[in-house]
C-alpha cells in the first residue's frame, strides 16, 4: 500500500482514519476487508509503525494541529475517532475549512461532546455507547422474532381443520395484505391439514382497497357468526382483540392476534401473541415472519404486504421504523409492479368526488383546525379519503371530517401538530360512545345509531349529535366554539 503523499489513486484516497484507537483500527480493518482505499493517522509513532507493519498506509500527524493535513493525500470521507472530544472537535473545523467537500463522520465520547462535534461541521456523531446499545436492541428485537415466527409455524403445523382470519371492521390494506400473507404462512406450514377463511365486516369501500382484493384475488367473506363456530381456530390481524374494531363477541376465545396497535384484551388467553405498537404496519411484522422462516414469497403476496406497509406509514412518512422500511425493502423486488401501480392509481366514483366537494364546500376553520360535515354517505371510505385532501390546506393543522351512514355516525381525523396525539383525543372524546382511537396524525371514530333509535332524519340526526360531539372535541383540544357558527 502506497505511503502519504504517494497514493496509487493519484493523490486521492477515498476515506482517512484520523486517530486510530480500538474504534479507529477496526474501522481501518473493516475498510481493508472491502478492498478501500484508506490513510490511517495517529499522533503515536509506535502505533503507526504496527500499522505499516499490517500493510496499512498510515503516517504520524497529531490531529488537533491545524496545520495537520500538510503533505497528505485528499480524501472523499473522514472518520475522525480519537478518544478526546476535545481533539476531535478541533480536527473537524480543520477539516471543514480545508476540505469542505468531505463527508466527516466523527466520534463523541459523551452527549455534550456530540453537540460540540456537530455544530464544528461534522456531516454524521457516532456516540459508541449508543450505537453499541441500538446494535444490542436490534439483535435482540431479531432473535425476538425469529423465534415468534418459529412459534407462529408450529403451530400452525400442528393445528387440524380451518383457521377463521379476521380483520378489523371496513379492512384497509394492512389488514387485507397481513390477512393474505397469514393465509400463505398457514398454507405453507400445513397444506394438508389446515384450510383458512378470510373474513371482515363493514365494507371494502375505498377505490384502492377494492382494487387491490380485485387484482390480487384475496378471496374475502363478510363475518357470519355461524360461519365463525364453524370454524377450529381464530385469527385476528391488525386488530388487538375480539370486539375491538371488529364484529366478535369480546368473550370470544381467539387463537391468535397479530397487531401493531397498543394491547387489547385477549392476547393473555392467545395460543400466539404479537403486538408491536412500535411497528408501522402489522404488514411489516408478517413480513418478518416471512423472512425468519424463510417462506418463498408470491408476488401477489409481497404486493400486498408492501402496499400494506406504504399505505398505513402514509408513503414511509408516518410512525414509519427503520425495520419497516427494511421489510418494505425486502419486498419491493417481489412485487408486481403493474398491479402495484394500477392499486395506487385506481379510478374515483362519483360518490367519492360527491364527498369530496362536499368536505370542501362545508369545510370550516378556526385556529388550524378544520371541521366538515359531509352528510349522508353510502361509503363510509370516502371519508378518509376527504380527511387526506383537507389536511393538505394551507393553514390547516388537523382535519376531522364526519358523515352518517345508514347505521353509525363516522368520523376521520388528520393531524400535522406534533403536540396533539389525535387517536387518543378522539378516543377521549368519543370512547363512550363508540369505538375511536388511532395514531398521533390518523384516526377514526364510529358512533352507532342504536344509541338515537328514535330520531328518523339522519341528516337531522347528525346535525343535532354532532354539534355537542364536535365542542367537547373543542373543549379537550383548548379551543372555544364561535359564537354562531354551526359546526
Amino acid at each position: 500500500m502506497p505511503r502519504a503523499g504517494e497514493s496509487g489513486t493519484g493523490g486521492n484516497v477515498r476515506y482517512a482514519v484520523l486517530g486510530c484507537g480500538t474504534t479507529g483500527y477496526h474501522v481501518a480493518l473493516e475498510l481493508a476487508a472491502r478492498k478501500e482505499s484508506v490513510l490511517v493517522c495517529d499522533i503515536d509513532e509506535s502505533r503507526v509503525r504496527e500499522l505499516r507493519e499490517q500493510k496499512f498506509d498510515a503516517v504520524r500527524r497529531d490531529i488537533s494541529d491545524p496545520g495537520f493535513l500538510a503533505g497528505l493525500p485528499s480524501f472523499d470521507v473522514a472518520f475522525v475517532l480519537s478518544g478526546n472530544n476535545q481533539v476531535n472537535t478541533t480536527a473537524v473545523r480543520t477539516l471543514r475549512q480545508a476540505l469542505p467537500g468531505t463527508h466527516i463522520i466523527a466520534r463523541a465520547t459523551d452527549p455534550l461532546g456530540a453537540g460540540q462535534l456537530g455544530s464544528a461541521g461534522a456531516d454524521l456523531v457516532l456516540y459508541p455507547q449508543q450505537v453499541v446499545a441500538r446494535a444490542a436492541i436490534h439483535q435482540a428485537d431479531k432473535a425476538h422474532a425469529g423465534g415468534l415466527a418459529r412459534k407462529l409455524h408450529s403451530l400452525l403445523a400442528g393445528w387440524e381443520g380451518t383457521l377463521a382470519i379476521v380483520t378489523h371492521n371496513n379492512p384497509d390494506p394492512d389488514a387485507i395484505g397481513s390477512a393474505m400473507a397469514l393465509a400463505a404462512i398457514a398454507k405453507s406450514a400445513n397444506p394438508q391439514k389446515l384450510k383458512c377463511r378470510i373474513f371482515y365486516d363493514g365494507i371494502i369501500g375505498h377505490q384502492e382497497n377494492r382494487t387491490m382484493v380485485n387484482l390480487l384475488d384475496i378471496r374475502m367473506e363478510k363475518l357470519d357468526p355461524e360461519a365463525i363456530q364453524d370454524c377450529s381456530y381464530i385469527a385476528l390481524v391488525d386488530s388487538p382483540g375480539p370486539g375491538m374494531n371488529n364484529s366478535l363477541s369480546p368473550r370470544t376465545r381467539v387463537s391468535i392476534i397479530i397487531d401493531h396497535h397498543k394491547d387489547g384484551h385477549g392476547q393473555d388467553s392467545a395460543a400466539f401473541s404479537d403486538i408491536r405498537p412500535g411497528m408501522g404496519a402489522t404488514a411489516s411484522i408478517i413480513s418478518q415472519y416471512l423472512q425468519e422462516l424463510d417462506i418463498p414469497v408470491d408476488k401477489n403476496v409481497a404486493t400486498g404486504l408492501f402496499y400494506g406497509i406504504r399505505s398505513d406509514t402514509r408513503e414511509f412518512r408516518r410512525n414509519v421504523t427503520p425495520q419497516d422500511l427494511a421489510n418494505a425493502a425486502f419486498l419491493l423486488p417481489l412485487t408486481d409492479g403493474d398491479i402495484l401501480d394500477q392499486i395506487m392509481s385506481p379510478s374515483l366514483s362519483q360518490e367519492t368526488l360527491d364527498v369530496l366537494g362536499n368536505a370542501i364546500k362545508n369545510r370550516h376553520i378556526q385556529s388550524g383546525y378544520l371541521f366538515s360535515n359531509v352528510g349522508y354517505v353510502h361509503n363510509r371510505d370516502s371519508l378518509p379519503q376527504a380527511a387526506d385532501l383537507l389536511i393538505s390546506l394551507e393553514g390547516v393543522n388537523t382535519a376531522l371530517v364526519y358523515g352518517i351512514t345508514d347505521d353509525a355516525i363516522v368520523i376521520s381525523a388528520r393531524n400535522r401538530d406534533i403536540r396533539l396525539h389525535i387517536g387518543n383525543v378522539l378516543e377521549e372524546a368519543f370512547g363512550d360512545i363508540g369505538d375511536a382511537g388511532g395514531h398521533p396524525n390518523m384516526a377514526a371514530a364510529t358512533i352507532p345509531l342504536s344509541y338515537f333509535r328514535r330520531v328518523r332524519n339522519k341528516e337531522g340526526l347528525l346535525a343535532l349529535v354532532m354539534d355537542p360531539l364536535i365542542r367537547r372535541f373543542m373543549g379537550l383540544v383548548g379551543l372555544e366554539a364561535e359564537e354562531g357558527h354551526e359546526v
